[in-house]
């Protein structure tokens, strides 16, 4: 590889940690050759590392590259080798690390391109892949033993083969199904369904030679082995002798042109015909005799026997703890670690994973062996973050090798510190009279988790109920609990589950943490059900802990420990499914709270809590990244400022909501009885209007939108309405509900003088805009200066108001960041300030920062972290912290809650309010970072008054 040696800068000091990220969304229409071109850009903002998304071979049309179909291939969408090297070779150039997403959790299974899985559907239980994926080959469904079950059908199966819409091809010499665009393989030893009839067809030539030797062909497949051999010989011999079939089939098709005329004959009459059912019987018996079973997609939740990705039918899950597939996936990856392309790592959905603490372990162990050092003490060769949601008081597992997690909790405690707590009471009265109900939190996330166990992950939870029905047959004292009470209670423990996991390992003391959890969680299921045995939930209690009996043999400990490590891996996507992707298009009071990780039913921090999450971070993972926009946010970092920002006129949002909804509730239309859209929906999306409505560049708001967003928004509530499973949703679309939805937007952002709606909307608008610019360079300086790495998603340096993907996947224009950077220099702070609807302060700042951060690494990477007190009028209304590495030191000043100070927050608005300074600061050289003016530190204070006296923050230094 053309990178193969590393660069001094880059070498310098493993492992590498970045001083920023940036994220960049690669696929089709964001190639490596267009990250290369803003490499010089990126440079200039004071990046230290692009952060990739992943890059390896997926499905040509994907847009996340979460889809892989082959760890150790570059995808040809994205770019070539060479375009890969060249982007490298410009990074190192510039000194650029690049920290790269990989998935180790799931694979995408929906193209062709994946042979892992096309030789299981070929081949079944003994194709030499089907280790690699967790598949039931035994369920209880008789029909499935020894076949993947393949929800891909748009209808049911009887109608689909019907219809004439599966059809069987061949080409050189293989047999395979062809569906819509989708090319499924067709086992060898089915073939003679078709080859018997294609000999029937050459009776005439019963004396030639090529006769002749399509009855070996088919004698050679009756001696094939079975697809359901597991011995390795005779999977081997399996795996030879189909290939040398398949090549002879197909030379005897090109010298005997009558054969392949023979076999498209046979073809034509097995593929029926639409019209007469009886002319598919051949044909469904041939699919029948298949290591697949057909199915309507919509059977997935409760039949599916193959681990998925949540409940993504696509994205079948690998089994990454065996020795063979880790090596597998990893070959690629290690080699661009090894010449230093790839730097550090961010690894996608690790609590997917068997064993996460063993695989963090091994990886770090084959980076060093890759990098060709030997592996540091703490066990970290190489710079790794984890995509692990924390929840609550939860933290991250101190024995795991890596560096931090990917900041969604960082982004949720900066949310939550710009909450006006005081105005609670206020906001939740107004969202449960908009509602005319209220339903508690815990009891909404507990209902949509079994509603997610019920419709979407139903197959993975039954699988759980059954693997502990038959350990309790093993035990005279626990043989006489039903298979449905047991399933009962694995789906009420789950449902009950405060946090995505545990992390038990096998032949390891049982960790407190995790031992709490889960005597929490049985006694929360046992308060649940009252009328349910409580043994039961005694026996799983003693299960899910590792109490084993003491008669219990070495095969009852081994299925007891996979039951347990099965039953973490469950638990993880059931959180994920009712609380991320329902609950949080439900419980809609302040929708700035509903991200990844949040805690919506909490209602803002405090200053001091903020400062000592800060401080643990410093002490425990003073190198996670910090993030407020990624891909995965449900809105991006500006849109929840704004939306944040209705905490602080809770009033004007009351009075507000009832003439919006008032002049609106014409355009609502009724089905079954119900007003549709339903208040929930309608709450949701004033918010949502609120948060993204376009701002004019004296700050006043568009007085129409363009008809663009208005189909950002439809987009945006249509997937809102369909996730929150309330009047419609993915499985069973309501049209008539999602054309109601579709139209009520349309018709309150109509372009017209009888228009009512708009012109009341739009001095809410103007007051939450300014608000909200103000959270956001708040969000921003912190995130720049707190403990950790911060990390910015594409295109978030200047203001961006995206909503949920595909809306936050949009192309980016680097021209226009590009020209807006080079021109900051002849501008003016004052200008800035004035001019902040068009993004250049946001940027500003940025800027300052970052390149100050990067000549300063140490300060941010090793400083401390010292909260520093407020008094004043506004004390409440300011955050400050210093940051300090000997005699160096920083004093970080930014607002909150504004509208208490008005706008902007800058100069005597401030009143009396100050802020101490340690008395060990040398206060020589005091300084503005952005202004370069000089602050008076009089009696080892500074007024914010005089801090802020020209733009909303400031970064006080003696650098």
């Amino acid at each position: 590889m053309g990178v193969g040696r590393l660069l001094p800068a880059v070498k310098k000091e493993l492992p590498r940690i970045p001083t920023c990220t940036y994220r960049l969304q690669f696929n089709r229409w964001f190639t490596f050759s267009q990250a290369r071109e803003i490499v010089p850009y990126l440079h200039a903002l004071g990046i230290s590392d692009a952060y990739a998304s992943p890059y390896f071979q997926a499905s040509p049309d994907s847009l996340h590259g979460y889809d892989i179909t082959d760890h150790n291939k570059l995808n040809a969408a994205i770019g070539s080798r060479a375009d890969y090297e060249a982007w490298i070779v410009e990074l190192h150039a510039h000194s650029m690390g690049q920290i790269l997403d990989f998935v180790p959790n799931h694979v995408g299974i929906a193209d062709s391109q994946n042979q892992w899985w096309m030789d299981v559907l070929e081949n079944g239980p003994s194709s030499r892949y089907a280790p690699y994926f967790d598949i039931d080959w035994q369920p209880r469904k008789f029909d499935l033993r020894d076949k993947v079950l393949l929800p891909i059908l748009s209808d049911q199966y009887g109608r689909v083969l019907e219809r004439g819409e599966l059809q069987v091809r061949f080409e050189q010499g293989t047999f395979y199904l062809l569906y819509a665009e989708r090319r499924l393989p067709v086992a060898p030893g089915t073939y003679r369904h078709v080859l018997e009839i294609a000999l029937q067809n050459l009776v005439d030539y019963n004396d030639e030679g090529f006769y002749a030797e399509l009855q070996s062909i088919l004698t050679a497949l009756e001696y094939l082995p079975k697809r359901t051999e597991t011995d390795p010989k005779r999977i081997a011999e399996r795996t030879r002798e189909k290939e040398i079939i398949k090549r002879r089939l197909d030379r005897r098709c090109v010298e005997a042109p009558q054969v392949q005329q023979a076999i498209e004959k046979a073809l034509a009459q097995i593929n029926g015909k639409p019209g007469d059912a009886r002319s598919f019987d051949t044909l469904d018996e041939l699919l029948n005799a298949q290591s697949y079973r057909l199915a309507f997609w919509r059977v997935a939740a409760e039949e599916i026997n193959y681990r998925r990705f949540f409940d993504v039918n696509e994205l079948a899950a690998i089994r990454v703890e065996l020795p063979k597939v880790f090596d597998a996936i990893h070959r690629l990856l290690l080699d661009l670690v090894g010449t230093g392309a790839v730097t550090g790592l961010r690894i996608d959905h690790p609590d997917g994973l068997y064993l996460p603490g063993d695989y963090f372990e091994k990886l770090q162990q084959r980076c060093a062996k890759a990098l060709g050092i030997a592996l540091p003490k703490d066990g970290r060769a190489i710079y790794i973050i984890a995509e692990k949601i924390l929840t609550g008081s939860e933290t991250l597992r101190k024995e795991w090798r890596v560096h931090g997690t990917t900041g969604y909790d960082f982004a949720n405690q900066l949310m939550q510190l710009l909450v006006d707590s005081s105005a609670e009471a206020a906001i939740t009265k107004t969202f449960h009279r908009f509602m005319d109900h209220s339903v508690p939190f815990g009891h909404l996330l507990y209902a949509k988790k079994l509603q997610v166990m019920k419709l979407a992950l139903a197959n993975d939870v039954d699988v759980l109920g059954n693997m502990l029905d038959r350990l309790s047959e093993r035990d005279r004292w626990y043989r006489d609990f039903t298979l449905e009470a047991l399933s009962r209670a694995v789906r009420e423990t789950i449902a009950c589950f405060p946090v995505y996991r545990t992390y038990l390992v096998p032949d390891q003391p049982v960790s407190e943490e995790d031992r709490q959890i889960i005597e929490r969680v049985i006694s929360a299921a046992k308060r649940r059900n009252p009328a349910m045995d409580e043994s039961i939930f005694n026996y799983l209690r003693e299960v899910l802990l590792f109490r084993f009996p003491l008669n219990l043999d070495a095969a009852g400990r081994a299925a007891h420990t996979h039951f347990v490590l099965k039953f973490q891996q469950t638990t993880a996507p059931v959180m994920a499914k009712g609380l991320e992707d329902t609950v949080f298009y439900i419980y809609n009071r302040l929708t700035a709270l509903n991200e990844v990780g949040g805690e919506p039913q909490q209602f803002g921090i405090s200053i001091d809590a903020f400062h000592e999450r800060n401080l643990d971070r410093q002490r425990n993972w003073p190198a996670t990244l910090l993030a407020t926009s990624t891909h995965d946010t449900k809105r991006s970092e500006d849109v929840r400022a704004r939306i944040v920002a209705i905490s602080e006129i809770s009033e004007l949002w009351r009075r507000s909501l009832q003439r919006w909804h008032v002049v609106n509730r014409r355009w609502k239309q009724l089905i079954n009885d119900l007003e549709a859209p339903d208040a929930s929906e309608e709450y949701l999306l004033y918010q949502t209007l609120l948060g993204t409505w376009p701002v004019e560049a004296n700050g006043d708001p568009k007085p129409m939108p363009s008809p663009e967003y208005v189909e950002r928004i439809q987009a945006y509530m249509a997937k809102a309405l369909h996730e929150a499973k309330i009047n419609t949703s993915w499985i069973q679309p309501n049209e008539e509900w999602d054309a109601a939805m579709r139209d009520f937007v349309a018709k309150i952002l109509e372009p017209a003088t009888r228009n009512k709606f708009v012109p009341i909307f739009l001095p809410v608008v103007k007051e939450i805009a300014r608000l909200g610019a103000i959270n956001s360079l708040t969000q921003i300086l912190l995130k720049l200066t707190s403990p950790g790495v911060p990390d910015i998603y594409q295109g978030n340096e200047i203001w961006d108001f995206s909503l949920v993907d595909p809306d936050n996947r949009r192309p980016v224009d680097y021209k226009r960041r590009r020209d807006i950077l080079e021109a900051l220099a002849n501008a003016t702070t004052e200008q800035l300030m004035q001019g902040w609807p068009d993004g250049r302060i946001k940027l500003f700042l940025t800027q300052h920062v970052l390149r100050f951060r990067r000549e300063h690494a140490d300060l941010f990477q090793r400083g401390e972290y010292l909260p520093l007190r407020l008094s004043g009028t506004f004390a409440e209304c300011c955050v400050s912290f210093a940051r300090r590495i000997r005699d160096k030191w920083i004093v970080v000043i930014t607002p909150r809650l504004s509208s208490r100070v008005g706008f902007p927050p800058i100069g005597e608005r401030w009143k009396d309010t100050a802020i101490e300074l340690p008395e060990t600061f040398s206060l020589k050289r005091a300084h503005d970072l952005f202004t370069c003016r000089p602050i008076c530190l009089g009696d080892r204070q500074v007024k914010v008054a005089e801090a802020l006296s020209i733009l909303p923050f400031a970064v006080i230094t003696n650098l």
